[in-house]
């Protein structure tokens, strides 16, 4: 009988699972490595998965009401740190951001929208929610595209991000269908790029000047002439040039004026700081310096400028430089590396030369702030509008982000209102887009939590999104809201009007709105002020309150700003 011999066999080595990763934590992943914090959303099938990478890579989950909101509050994070996201899921969820990322490419901010869509494999089957979004997004982005495969993500992204940060900056949206996005792939496979844009010193704008012996040239016109003056656009806070321009105006003696983002620039008392004698110094000067801000309709077109002016324009973009009016000197490139440069090549010597322009101009803002003066003595009841801001002004702390979100209203506020510290303005830019106010102020107290903030709405622009003002009180970000009550959408009501005279309410007389009983009702402070005596006391309660707040002030309707009186629509 045979004895069975056993036989020991070695198993056969087997290769180890590869780490997966999926496209939604590839987004957090490539987010995170771009110093994101938070992104704002409205959660949707065709995203969640971002949501489960972004927990993983600790970055915080801000969900909101409306993604229009979204794309706002992105927009205002991106104008505070340099880079905000917002995701939002496929067809209604992404057209809703549509106006936020179009306000967001009229201002210059780079906001990265992603957006779901319906399964690459069901491409134009008519999938849920499927749309070609990207096409869509085109006209109003520096950049717009599917992505194909998972394991090119983290690459189109860089991509993206790399077109949103050319020439001035800008909106980017990237569209991730459903498979693509769950998809997953080698996470060792997966390149994320690091070095794929150049960046300057001073954040992400590069140091670049332009030719240097313009810029020689430039500064020698300027220390030559006798009534130069300079205007400063919101790309002086986006090249973070404030301290630039403060040596450029001392060293140079030149009264600097500034709008959009750029207000705050310099301090209130700040010898060179002027703002109401504006009209009067563009129409008396012999040098102009237009620098970081477009020649649009707020600037007529290039057209209000005197004629017989030299003018400098210097921008980060070269398409904005001689656009809608012909220049004398154009300089492309970051506006503080600019300024420095012509403070370190010129002496800046003027010989006393402007003094006697820049007397001339401030005798011309006393004559303003004079008129202004005799509104706020007079107590008007209602409320007159100049009231109003001017109590909003003196009630702004040092580091006080102030936020306009409305149309005549803020205009009011555009001559009298003088935040403190640089990153202390902001508003919806040349778009003019009502509703960004709650989402400024959700993005501004979560990017910079130590800043106050202060929002000044239309009351109809508060009602085109003001239920997330659920979203700051569920997340504990307390701003101060003030709400310039008249029941109407003022600045058509002036100009519809005057083409149709007694037919001037028609659409535009909207009924009253206990404001502050809305926000009292949302788990906010509230309270209502009809009396001008009772405003600073009313907002000072606001902000003890430590909420979300509203101040609901009733103002006359029946005077309207000079921005909205000399408006060429209408005539």
């Amino acid at each position: 009988m045979e004895t069975a011999t056993a036989v020991r066999t070695t198993p056969a080595a087997t290769e180890p699972s590869p780490q997966m990763i999926s496209g939604g934590q590839i987004v957090a992943k490539m987010l995170k490595q771009e110093g994101i914090k938070h992104i704002f959303t409205i959660s949707g099938g065709h995203i969640v998965d971002t949501y489960n990478g972004c927990i993983d890579e600790g970055i915080e989950i801000i969900d909101v009401r409306h993604e229009q909101v979204a794309a706002h509050a992105a927009d205002a994070y991106a104008r505070i740190t340099g880079l905000g996201c917002a995701i939002v899921t496929a067809g209604p969820g992404t057209t809703d951001a549509v106006t936020g990322v179009a306000n967001a490419f009229r201002a210059e901010s780079p906001m990265l929208l992603i957006g779901g869509n319906s399964p690459l494999k069901q491409y134009r089957m008519g999938g849920l929610q499927e749309l070609r979004h990207s096409e869509m997004m085109s006209p109003i982005t520096k950049f717009a595209s599917m992505v194909m495969t998972t394991d090119r993500v983290a690459e189109m992204m860089g991509i993206g991000l790399r077109a949103m940060y050319n020439g001035a900056p800008g909106p980017g949206f990237l569209e991730i269908p459903h498979d693509v996005m769950d998809g997953k792939v080698d996470a060792t496979k997966v390149r994320y790029p690091k070095n794929f844009r150049v960046r300057g010193k001073n954040g992400s704008i590069p140091d670049f000047i332009g030719d240097p012996n313009i810029v020689a040239e430039v500064a020698e016109l300027i220390a030559r002439a006798e009534r130069p003056v300079a205007l400063f656009g919101t790309q002086a806070r986006t090249c973070r040039a404030h301290d630039a321009i403060d040596k450029f105006s001392r060293q140079f003696n030149v009264p600097i004026y500034v709008n959009g983002s750029a207000r705050g620039t310099l301090p209130r008392n700040h010898p060179y700081n002027f703002m109401p004698s504006r009209k009067t110094a563009f129409d008396n000067a012999d040098v102009i310096l237009l620098a970081g801000t477009p020649l649009d309709f707020r600037m007529g077109y290039g057209r209000r400028l005197n004629p017989n002016a030299k003018i400098v324009i210097m921008d980060l973009d070269y398409n904005n430089v001689g656009h809608n009016r012909d220049f004398d000197f154009g300089l492309v490139g970051n506006l503080r590396t600019i300024l420095m440069a012509m403070c370190e090549g010129s002496k800046g010597d003027t010989g006393g030369k402007h003094d006697p322009f820049i007397r001339m101009l401030r005798e011309d803002e006393a004559r303003a702030q004079g008129k202004n003066d005799k509104i706020i003595a007079a107590n008007e009841t209602p409320i007159h509008p100049v009231r109003l801001v001017h109590e909003i002004n003196e009630f702004l702390l040092e580091d006080t982000v102030y936020i306009g979100d409305g149309g005549d209203i803020v205009t009011f506020s555009g001559s009298v209102v003088k935040p403190q510290k640089p990153g202390g303005w902001m508003d919806p830019g040349p778009l003019g887009t009502l509703g960004v106010g709650s989402g400024f102020a959700i993005a501004s107290k979560l990017a910079q939590p130590e800043r106050d903030v202060v929002v000044l709405f239309g009351d109809c622009s508060f009602t085109l999104t003001g239920f997330d003002f659920l979203t700051a009180v569920h997340r504990k970000l307390p701003f101060v809201g003030v709400v310039g009550n008249n029941s109407s959408w003022n600045q058509i009501r002036f100009g519809q009007e005057r083409k149709y005279p007694g037919r001037g309410d028609i659409g535009n007389v909207v009924g009253d709105v206990r404001f502050d009983r809305l926000a009292e009702a949302m788990g906010g402070f509230g309270i209502r002020v009809t009396r001008p005596e009772d405003i600073r006391p009313a907002m000072e309660k606001a902000r003890d309150s430590g909420k979300p707040a509203l101040v609901d002030v009733v103002i006359n309707r029946d005077v309207y700003s000079s921005g909205t009186t000399n408006q060429t629509m209408y005539k």
